[in-house]
């Protein structure tokens, strides 16, 4: 990995439209990339571990590393001990982001070819399971004493990751999607590796066990929110601040919270205009996203986003107020999810 990203994911937070970072978030930041920057990933055979060196030095925002090191450093002064297992959890993010592009056939991941598309597919796809076996190896690492809870927790989230990606693929050749369904699945696929890296980092910190497990639920509510502002900013952000083009959803028929209400909710010729559109095969890419945006403002599915949105944010903060720790000392963790959610694309 260059040295030339050692501050690429600082540089990708700005170009997010965050206007500051919090300085517990930044120091995680560093040590996970400087820890990175001293990892030898590429070894013979060299068309195993070159893919795993460029997916790693391919960017990224590192948030779960980074939690897993605010998490540990929140309960314990000593985060030495939980570097490795946070690189574990990063690297494990990264295998998943791999073979999500397999599947989803993606030529393009944080603006540069997908492995699968600078190499090939069955590199892909045996690059990917180094990966996951060196995540293993990396939790591995945490201290005997919280090895066997540490392991138990990232092979639960494992298996759910799975879990979740498996519905959204389901989710694919049915239109009869709920929202509870579709609530549980980006629960799956994307909030619980959020409250995984958080409980982690709590545990190798010497948390209690409650203490840990507020921390999870913390992390699943932010990880839901998160994903409900992917789904609008992907319709509703400002063109010129999101940095591309938007409307991608809508153009492939993607079943998010904003379509599944948008079934639900509509009736008469609404509806029929939304399925009219839903079964095109021939149109105006522009002018799809504008009829099916503007079903959604009618609806009032932007507002009703945002309550359901705020509304797992605001659990979050209960939540984790609930901590027993010095209260000022939590601040920290509530900046970074209001980073998180300020961001405009």
């Amino acid at each position: 990995i260059s040295t030339s990203l050692l501050f690429q994911s600082h540089i990708i937070f700005l170009s997010l439209g965050l206007k500051w970072l919090n300085m517990k978030f930044s120091e995680a930041l560093y040590t996970i990339d400087s820890a990175l920057l001293n990892e030898k990933f590429v070894k013979a055979p060299e068309g195993l571990y070159e893919p795993i060196d460029y997916t790693l030095g391919n960017g990224g925002k590192r948030i779960r590393p980074s939690l897993v090191i605010m998490a540990c450093d929140l309960f314990s002064g000593e985060i030495v001990d939980a570097i490795k297992p946070a690189l574990g959890i990063e690297i494990f993010h990264n295998f998943t982001l791999l073979h999500d592009d397999i599947m989803d056939n993606a030529p393009i991941r944080r603006g540069k070819p997908t492995v699968q598309t600078k190499w090939n597919d069955n590199t892909a796809i045996l690059s990917g399971d180094a990966m996951l076996i060196k995540a293993y190896q990396y939790i591995a690492t945490t201290p005997a004493e919280y090895l066997e809870q540490v392991l138990d927790v990232f092979s639960r989230t494992g298996l759910l990751v799975c879990e979740g990606q498996q519905y959204d693929m389901d989710f694919e050749c049915r239109n009869d999607v709920s929202v509870a369904e579709y609530m549980k699945m980006i629960e799956l696929k994307t909030a619980v590796l959020l409250g995984a890296a958080l409980k982690i980092g709590a545990i190798i910190g010497g948390a209690k066990r409650s203490d840990a497990l507020n921390l999870y639920r913390f992390g699943t509510d932010i990880g839901l929110a998160f994903q409900l502002q992917d789904d609008l900013l992907d319709v509703f952000a400002n063109q010129s601040e999101f940095g591309k083009k938007i409307g991608g959803d809508i153009v492939s028929n993607k079943k998010t919270f904003l379509l599944i209400h948008a079934l639900e909710k509509a009736e008469g010729t609404t509806k029929a205009e939304l399925n009219r559109w839903l079964a095109a095969t021939e149109y105006e890419p522009a002018e799809k996203i504008a009829a099916i945006t503007g079903i959604y403002t009618d609806l009032g599915l932007d507002s009703l986003s945002r309550e359901v949105m705020n509304g797992y944010y605001q659990h979050a903060i209960e939540t984790i107020r609930k901590i027993c720790v010095e209260p000022e000392s939590i601040n920290d963790l509530i900046e970074v999810a209001d980073l998180l959610m300020a961001r405009t694309k």
